[in-house]
């Protein structure tokens, strides 16, 4: 699984949430950190939102993002880990 994290430098929200995704490195998931500052169209759509945190799929149109449900700041590793969890076993979920 294809996981993307919008961020910026000095973000200490960003950071948090990167910290724990790669403490769940025993996970089998990529993780692609983007830096909005690097782009104006990233900057223009989550100026606002950040952290964002996508899972890339795969869909007759090529491959598109899904924004993962925001989690809170104070959101622990815990928490986390099950959103990642359903996102890797949705059937498992229902």
């Amino acid at each position: 699984m294809q996981l993307v994290l919008y961020s910026k430098p000095g973000c200490h929200l960003c950071e948090g949430l990167q910290e724990k995704l790669t403490a769940l490195a025993h996970l089998p998931f990529n993780l692609e950190i983007r830096d909005i500052t690097t782009r104006e169209d990233w900057f223009g759509a989550y100026q606002y939102e950040i952290p964002v945190l996508c899972q890339v799929v795969e869909t007759a149109g090529g491959r598109q993002e899904k924004p993962l449900p925001r989690l809170s700041p104070r959101a622990s590793l815990a928490q986390v880990e099950r959103l990642i969890q359903t996102c890797l076993y949705p059937s498992e979920a229902e």
